[in-house]
C-alpha cells in the first residue's frame, strides 16, 4: 500500500495493532504491519524484558510502545478506603470468589513519574514509535522521543483534545471513537475522524474504535485517516493474552455486550458488561468507582481472583469476569493468528476500494 504513513513508518500496511500482548505485537509487525506494545501493566524492569523478546523476533521491523500517562490522578500514596474493600469483598463473596482486602499502597506506576520510566526503557530499543494512551504527552516524554528520532503518538477522543495534543508536541494523532474498547469519550469514530483530521492537518490521524476488518479500514481511510489502529481485533486471536474463559465470553458476544463504565479503572473504559460492571454501576449499595490509580489497583486485585477461578469453570467467576473491549467485539467469532487477521484485512481492504472505484467507473 503506497501512503505516507507507510513511507514514515517503514511499514507494508498502515495497520497499528495496541496489544499487552508481545506475541500479537511481533506476530503484526511480522506480517506488514506496526505492533504497538500497551506497557502500563509493566515494570521498568518488566518491559525491559519484553522489549528484548520482541526485537529478537522482529529483527529490525517498526514496533512501538503505548504508555498511560493521566492527566489526574489520586495521589499515588493514598489508601484504597475501607467501604471499597468491603464492597469488593462482599461482591466476590456472592459470587463464590475470595477475596484479599489487604491492598497495602498502590505505588506510582500509573502516573507521569512511571510513565517517564517506561519511556525511558523503550527508547533504549530500536522503538519505531512512542504513543501517550491518556491526556497530552508531558513535556519531558516529547523531548526523551525528539532526542532519540521517534515520533509520538497520541489518543484523543475530541477535537479539542486533538489540537491540545498537537500543541503539546505530539506528532500522530490517534481519533479513537466512544466504539473502542479501553478508555474512550463520547463521540462515534464516524464523526470524530474526519473532524480531527479538519482541525490538526497536515498532521496525520489515525481512525481507533469499531475498525477490525478491511471494509471498516477503507471507511476510515475514506473519512481522511491516514490509517487505522485497532485493539479489540486481537483479543480474540491465538497469540492473545486474553483468559480462555474470557474469550470464549468475547466470542458469543453481541455489539450490545459492552458498557462504558469506570469500574475497572476508574476513568470511563468500554468492557465486556458482567455482574462487575452491573455490581459498580447499578447496585444501591455501590460506593462508586473511585478515581485512577486506586480503582485500577482495586479491580486489577480483583479481577486476578475471577480469573483464576473463571479458568476453572467456577460459575459465579465467569458472571463477573470481563475485559476491555469494544462494540466490534459482535464480529469477533472465531480465534484465528493475528497474522491472518492482517491478511485477511488487507484483502478485504483491497476488495472494498475495487467496489468504490466500479462505483465511479
Amino acid at each position: 500500500m503506497r501512503s505516507a504513513i507507510c513511507e514514515r513508518m517503514g511499514v507494508e500496511f498502515p495497520l497499528f495493532a495496541f496489544s499487552h500482548c508481545r506475541d500479537v505485537v511481533a506476530a503484526v509487525t511480522n506480517a506488514g504491519g506496526f505492533g504497538v506494545l500497551g506497557a502500563v501493566a509493566y515494570s521498568a524492569e518488566q518491559l525491559d524484558t519484553e522489549l528484548s523478546w520482541i526485537d529478537a523476533q522482529v529483527g529490525g521491523r517498526p514496533y512501538g510502545v503505548d504508555v498511560l500517562v493521566p492527566g489526574r490522578t489520586e495521589g499515588p500514596r493514598a489508601t484504597v478506603p475501607e467501604s471499597h474493600l468491603s464492597f469488593t469483598a462482599d461482591l466476590l463473596q456472592r459470587y463464590g470468589v475470595p477475596f484479599a482486602t489487604s491492598l497495602g499502597r498502590f505505588g506510582d506506576r500509573v502516573s507521569a513519574r512511571g510513565a517517564t520510566e517506561l519511556i525511558e526503557v523503550a527508547l533504549k530499543h530500536p522503538v519505531g514509535l512512542i504513543a501517550s494512551a491518556l491526556g497530552p504527552p508531558p513535556p519531558a516524554m516529547v523531548s526523551m522521543a525528539r532526542e532519540a528520532g521517534v515520533p509520538v503518538a497520541a489518543l484523543v477522543g475530541t477535537v479539542e483534545h486533538a489540537r491540545r495534543q498537537v500543541a503539546a508536541g505530539a506528532d500522530l494523532i490517534v481519533a479513537q471513537g466512544t466504539e473502542a474498547g479501553g478508555h474512550t469519550g463520547e463521540i462515534a469514530t464516524m464523526v470524530l475522524v474526519p473532524q480531527v483530521v479538519d482541525a490538526v492537518a497536515p498532521v496525520p490521524v489515525l481512525a481507533a474504535g469499531g475498525i477490525a476488518s478491511g471494509r471498516q479500514m477503507a471507511a476510515a481511510m475514506a473519512l481522511g485517516a491516514e490509517g487505522v489502529w485497532c485493539g479489540s481485533v486481537w483479543l480474540t486471536t491465538e497469540e492473545a493474552e486474553t483468559p480462555q474463559s474470557v474469550k470464549r465470553k468475547m466470542l458469543a458476544a453481541s455489539s450490545l455486550d459492552t458498557v462504558r463504565s469506570r469500574s475497572r479503572t476508574g476513568k470511563p473504559a468500554r468492557q465486556l458488561a458482567s455482574a462487575w460492571t452491573a455490581a459498580w454501576d447499578s447496585d444501591d449499595d455501590s460506593p462508586g468507582p473511585l478515581g485512577m490509580p486506586l480503582q485500577m489497583l482495586l479491580a486489577e486485585s480483583a479481577m486476578a481472583g475471577v480469573v483464576r477461578a473463571a479458568e476453572r469453570g467456577e460459575p459465579g467467576a465467569v458472571e463477573l469476569a470481563n475485559y476491555f473491549v469494544g462494540q466490534v467485539v459482535g464480529q469477533l467469532d472465531q480465534v484465528k493468528p493475528a497474522r491472518q487477521v492482517v491478511y485477511e484485512m488487507i484483502e478485504e481492504f483491497g476488495d472494498a476500494i475495487d467496489r468504490l472505484s466500479r462505483i465511479t467507473e
